[in-house]
C-alpha cells in the first residue's frame, strides 16, 4: 500500500464521503493534542458512524474549515463539548450534526489493536494532566 499526505481539507473531505456511504476509514492522525492515547503520526485510527455520540468518545469533527479529531467531555442535547487528550486547557464547541465519524479502534505500529474507552479516570484527572502528560514526556525520552 502506498502511503500518500493529502492536506487534511482534501483528506478528510474524502474520509466524510466514504464514512457517509457506511464504510469505515483509516487515518493517520497528526499532532500531539491527543496524547497520551493517540501518538500523531505514529498510531492509525479507524473511524466509523454512530447512531449515537456520547460523553467519552474520540470523534472528528469540522468546525468552519477546521477538522478536529478530539474527545467529547460534555453534552448538552446536540450541544458538544470537546477537548484533546493532551491538552490541559481550551475546548471547542460544536454540535452533533459536525460530527464526521467516532474513533472504533486505535492501531499501533506493531499492529496491536485498542478499543478506545471513554476515559473516565483520565478525565478526572484534569486538574493535574499537566504533571502528568510532562512526567510521561521526560520518561519517553
Amino acid at each position: 500500500m502506498d502511503k500518500r499526505t493529502l492536506p487534511n481539507d482534501v483528506l478528510l473531505g474524502e474520509v466524510a464521503a466514504v464514512l457517509d456511504e457506511g464504510r469505515e476509514a483509516v487515518i493517520i492522525p497528526t499532532g500531539n493534542s491527543m496524547l497520551p492515547f493517540i501518538r500523531g503520526g505514529v498510531d492509525r485510527v479507524v473511524l466509523r458512524r454512530q447512531e449515537r455520540v456520547a460523553v467519552g468518545d474520540i470523534v472528528l469533527v469540522k468546525i468552519g474549515e477546521r477538522y478536529i479529531l478530539h474527545r467529547v467531555i460534555a453534552r448538552e442535547g446536540d450541544a458538544l463539548t470537546l477537548m484533546g487528550d493532551g491538552n490541559v486547557r481550551g475546548t471547542e464547541s460544536c454540535r452533533t450534526e459536525n460530527v464526521i465519524g467516532t474513533v472504533a479502534e486505535i492501531i499501533r505500529p506493531s499492529g496491536r489493536v485498542r478499543i478506545p474507552g471513554r476515559a473516565r479516570l483520565w478525565r478526572m484527572l484534569k486538574p493535574i494532566r499537566r504533571y502528568l502528560l510532562a512526567l510521561r514526556r521526560r520518561l519517553s525520552r
